[in-house]
């Protein structure tokens, strides 16, 4: 018991996910798995929704400890509802996610989190932003992240291709959540998916049944 409680402290909690968000022709497809683990191994749900939105038309997804993740998605949709307030229009999504990066810069000793932000903005149209561990930013036509990323990098990098459109990007997205749960013990359930464009937002989920399979499993 003594050694259990040891190893733990040496090793803290360890979470699993997969989590992407990808750019294409008029819009973004943010996208994750639904699952949450502690320790590796002890699935906690099946059914976590990984996206969250924090203004209008710009979503976060959230990878690592759950608490942490929520309580700076929380405090971002504090500041960009009352910087959209102030401005008297929508936020930008390069400002949402420079609300999340100086969150996670500021609290880089407590916080074990990281996010993707995405989103339409009328300025500068569809963006997809990366805001690691210690509070880099970073925009990017596509990225992917969590436990489950190191298992699509190759698929990502190969079949990714600049403006896709939105039925190619949803296959593209899909795909890419598909390979990882197949092959990532710690990601699963089902398949969360926002369509974010100019006209709105559209949620989709593909349950796990319909997922495509790419090897037997």
């Amino acid at each position: 018991m003594d050694r259990n409680i040891s190893d733990s402290r040496i090793k803290g909690v360890s979470t699993g996910t997969t989590i992407l968000a990808v750019r294409f022709n008029g819009g973004v497809i943010i996208g994750s798995d639904s699952r949450a683990s502690m320790g590796g191994s002890y699935v906690s749900s099946k059914t976590i929704n990984k996206l969250v939105q924090v203004h209008d038309r710009i979503f976060c997804c959230i990878a690592g400890s759950l608490a942490d993740a929520q309580a700076v998605t929380k405090m971002a949709k504090f500041k960009l509802s009352f910087h959209s307030i102030q401005m008297e229009s929508p936020p930008l999504v390069k400002a949402a996610a420079s609300v999340m990066k100086e969150l996670c810069y500021h609290n880089r000793e407590e916080l074990q989190a990281g996010f993707i932000t995405a989103g339409w903005d009328k300025k500068n149209g569809p963006q997809v932003y990366t805001v690691s561990l210690g509070g880099m930013l970073l925009c990017q036509p596509f990225t992917i992240g969590g436990s489950g990323s190191t298992y699509i990098y190759g698929y990502a990098d190969a079949k990714y291709k600049p403006d896709m459109s939105r039925e190619e990007c949803l296959q593209f997205a899909t795909n890419a959540i598909a390979l990882a749960i197949g092959r990532d013990n710690v990601s699963g359930g089902v398949v969360h998916l926002v369509v974010i464009t100019e006209d709105g937002v559209e949620h989709v989920v593909i349950p796990g049944d319909k997922l495509p399979k790419f090897h037997d499993e």
